[in-house]
This record gives C-alpha cells, structure tokens and sequence, in this order.
C-alpha cells in the first residue's frame, strides 16, 4: 500500500500555533492547534481510512496557511474558498457543507443548522458532525451556538470560540442588532 504524503505546516496565531495539513493537490485536509495535535492525528486516521500517511514540511507555505494568515489580520473571506477533502459519513459532510454557508461574523443554533440540511430533529447528531470536524476555522464549527445563545463546545476550548467570535464581528460589524449578544 502506497503511503500518502501530507505536507505539515505551523502558524503562529492570536489564540495559540496552529497546525495545517494540506494534500499534494494543495487541499486543506486537517486543521488544529498545537495543543489538539492527537485529536488531529485521530481525526485525520479516520477521514483518510488509514495510517499509511506521512507528515512532511512543505517546501513553501501552502495557500492554506497563507489564507489564514490573511483571516486572523482580519480579511476573514481569505479562507472561503480554500479547497478541502475529508472523510466523513454523507450526514457530517452536509453539515460541514452547510456550516460553511454560515457569514462570517453570524451565529446559529444547533437546531438552525439541523433545520438548515433538512433534518430539524437531528440536533445531536447534527452536534456530533460539528465535533467531528477536522476543519476548524474554514469549516467554523465555532458559529454554533446553544439555543439560548450560550458559547457550547468546542474542540479548540470555549477560549478560542469566543475569541474567533468576536474577531469575526469586529471585522464585519456584526453582533449589534443582527446577533443576540453571547451568554458566556
């Protein structure tokens, strides 16, 4: 069995090092900070279906962390269109997908989202994707909140939710009328 090459790259950023994992086609496979590095390891196992891969460093900085580099000065649609790949059962790439629709600077509740792909009734499961997904940022698991607008979980730590909250609407104006304020 062939061993896939992955190219590995650290970011410094406002809320700890990150790290980026892009594919030889320049495809955004796994996305997390430092402090997360197993959960990203395990996460990236399961969506690749397999152990037979190989972290390497990049020749240059891939258009993955350049983007984001880009969001965390502010210009937050830098990682909008970033190509990704990832695993994922049918459900959590409908979520993923849908989470991805969600502007920059908006929050929405698990049961929103559920409605959103058509399932109202699988806000747990619709949880679980968001939990499930290897993408931080670029797919912002970080825009779900509670129903009564509390900061609920996140695999980066509630911390860095909040503060990828409120760099999002200082950088887009949202959060007056157009948002509840956050409960914390």
């Amino acid at each position: 069995m062939k061993v896939q090459r992955l190219f590995l790259e650290s970011l410094d950023t406002p809320t700890g090092k990150m790290r980026i994992v892009t594919d030889e086609e320049g495809r955004l496979r796994a996305l997390d900070w430092e402090s997360h590095d197993e959960r990203m390891r395990r996460l990236l196992q399961r969506h690749l279906g397999t152990n037979d891969f190989e972290l390497v460093e990049p020749k240059r900085p891939s258009k993955a962390r350049r983007s984001l580099e880009a969001y965390f000065k502010g210009k937050l649609e830098a990682v909008e269109e970033l190509k990704t790949a990832t695993g994922g059962t049918d459900f959590q790439r409908a979520v993923w997908k849908a989470l991805r629709r969600i502007p920059a600077g908006e929050t929405i509740s698990y049961g929103e989202l559920a409605k959103r792909i058509g399932k109202p009734k699988a806000m747990r499961a619709v949880g679980l994707a968001n939990g499930a997904n290897p993408i931080a940022i670029v797919v912002p698991c970080h825009r779900v909140i509670g129903a009564d607008a509390t900061l609920t979980g996140y695999g980066g730590g509630l911390d860095r939710k909040r503060w990828l909250l409120a760099h999002e609407r200082a950088h887009t104006g949202a959060g007056s009328a157009a948002q509840p304020e956050l409960a914390l």
